[in-house]
């Protein structure tokens, strides 16, 4: 039987169910104004530091739920109702958003 990781439940055997956090670049482009995906997000459980890209991110629920690549702890849920996009960041620490070139 499987233990329980830090993560939730099943996190170490979820490897094949998730994309890269690519997948947030289209619902999460009705919200900002730049790509996000290039953002840099801190795990609020574990420290690791990276390009949202590199987020496990799970489709196979109301929304898109992305963990961390490092501890599996989620970093981001996001859904769509009809009138709003709900954005949940609770496990980021923090995001740098690169402003490109000035």
């Amino acid at each position: 039987m499987a233990s329980v990781e830090a993560g939730g439940p099943d996190v170490a055997d979820a490897h094949g169910g998730y994309v890269d956090g690519n997948a947030l670049a289209g619902p999460l482009s009705e919200v900002f104004a730049v790509d996000v995906t290039a953002a840099t997000s801190r795990c609020a459980n574990c420290g690791c530091t990276g390009p949202f890209a590199r987020l496990h991110v799970y489709m196979h629920a109301p929304g898109l739920v992305a963990r961390c690549q490092q501890c599996g702890r989620v970093v981001l849920r996001t859904t769509r109702t009809r009138d709003a996009v709900w954005l949940d960041m609770s496990g980021a620490a923090s995001l740098a958003i690169p402003l490109g070139e000035a």
